[in-house]
């Protein structure tokens, strides 16, 4: 680990160990809990209507900018990719097999967090001074809990700022070029031909932004997890085995680094959220931008993203991971596998050269990733840090550092969940479900 390296993870680790220490956890897992309760568990019953709502046309009367897929899709291009690929990856090097467990458990009452957000977001949203329509927690913290909790509205956009970097780019452009250079591409070229991409795409806004993310984000997604089934059909004896060892590993800890069951459930649970962004306060953002007059139906739209993320993509990694015992391979320095170089090598281990897939879509999806967080004032900075993310050398500081972001921007958005969580339930008891 290098000398500016360590000097990060001597500040970050103190930092790191107490927003992703068990409050914080225990305050993710409650949020979600409280609004499925609440909630009645409609968004795991409502799944198919959420659907529905998904591939109907709002009118064009409707205020916003884009279309309610345009909006999901935005939304996943900042979520489908890395943490999907790469993030539950590291989750089963460190925290074993179980990890995945952890991961579906927050994922299934992420399902209601994420509908929740993309509610409040729709409901409380403004028109900006160029008619396009903004919100997002800072707004429906600001406009739903009035005036003087405005200070934690600018907590939020604080946080979600420099979180960002992290999980924006930060993390992306490392897993990219570590992919890359594992076929020879030296990491700063990588990282300079991605900052000139990203460049490209955030100078274009959000019309743009979710016009490309509509087209690749559902192309993407459907060759991946091709090229998942495919390896799991040539491994399909050993998929009973693989959920066997996920469910015997969630509560024993004993294949997680160090052996504590705290540590597989504390890793499941951030590459979850690291994976669908529940409860992060990111999504509800696009969503915001969303033709429609209703909220409700775009929060059942929202609410997809969290199980096409985590129930189906990342469990679809997790698989091919387990299947073909990639994890339980070492590099040169005999170190466990982690992060995108053990998805291309599970790949590679179920089918010979199957992992330019894990490449290919990791490069396009974190290229509109980047492009989705910028604004304005920040756009060279952003494109400078891709360069320095993809450069960096010790994955578990960078993902230490985009974890720690993660946590802070997550803290006042959970807090407004609750405190709002009476506006979502009545808006949704008032809604009429058709079908």
């Amino acid at each position: 680990m290098g000398t500016l390296e360590s000097a990060v993870e001597a500040i970050n680790g103190p930092i790191n160990g107490w927003v992703w220490g068990w409050p914080t956890v225990s305050l993710i897992a409650l949020t979600g809990i409280v609004l499925m309760l609440g909630l009645r568990f409609m968004p795991l019953r409502r799944l198919s209507y959420g659907i529905r709502m998904l591939l109907e046309t709002e009118e064009q009367s409707s205020e916003g900018e884009i279309t309610p897929f345009q909006a999901l899709m935005t939304s996943l291009s900042a979520t489908i990719g890395t943490g999907n690929i790469a993030g539950v990856a590291g989750a089963i090097a460190v925290g074993g097999p179980g990890a995945v467990f952890w991961m579906w458990v927050i994922a299934v009452f992420g399902i209601a967090t994420k509908y929740a957000e993309a509610v409040l977001a729709v409901h409380f949203r403004e028109t900006d001074e160029n008619g396009d329509h903004v919100g997002g927690p800072m707004y429906y913290i600001r406009n739903g809990l009035g005036s003087r909790w405005s200070w934690m509205a600018g907590l939020f956009a604080l946080f979600g700022m420099l979180a960002g970097f992290g999980i924006g780019n930060g993390v992306q452009a490392f897993e990219v070029s570590s992919a890359l250079s594992l076929i020879g591409v030296p990491k700063l070229v990588t990282g300079v031909v991605l900052a000139a991409l990203v460049f490209a795409v955030v100078i274009g806004g959000i019309r743009r932004i979710a016009q490309a993310a509509s087209a690749i984000v559902p192309l993407m997604s459907v060759l991946y997890i091709g090229g998942c089934l495919l390896v799991l059909l040539l491994n399909i004896t050993a998929i009973p085995q693989a959920f066997a060892t996920i469910f015997s590993n969630a509560f024993s800890g004993e294949a997680a680094v160090g052996g504590a069951l705290g540590q597989v459930i504390l890793m499941g649970f951030k590459r979850g959220i690291f994976s669908n962004e529940a409860g992060l306060g990111s999504a509800p953002i696009a969503h915001a931008a969303a033709r429609t007059d209703n909220p409700v139906r775009q929060g059942t739209v929202a609410m997809l993203g969290t199980f096409i993320d985590t129930l189906v993509i990342c469990t679809m990694t997790a698989l091919v991971i387990i299947t073909t015992q990639a994890h339980l391979l070492t590099n040169a320095a005999g170190d466990r596998l982690s992060g995108a170089d053990l998805s291309i090598a599970a790949f590679n281990a179920g089918l010979s050269g199957s992992g330019v897939v894990v490449t290919v879509g990791l490069v396009i999806f974190a290229t509109y990733l980047f492009g989705e967080a910028a604004v304005l004032p920040f756009r060279l900075v952003w494109v400078a840090v891709v360069v320095i993310g993809a450069v960096a050398g010790d994955r578990s500081v960078i993902w230490s550092v985009a974890d720690t972001l993660n946590g802070l921007m997550a803290l006042p958005n959970l807090v407004a969940l609750l405190l709002l969580s009476g506006t979502v339930f009545r808006l949704s008891k008032e809604h009429r479900f058709e079908g």
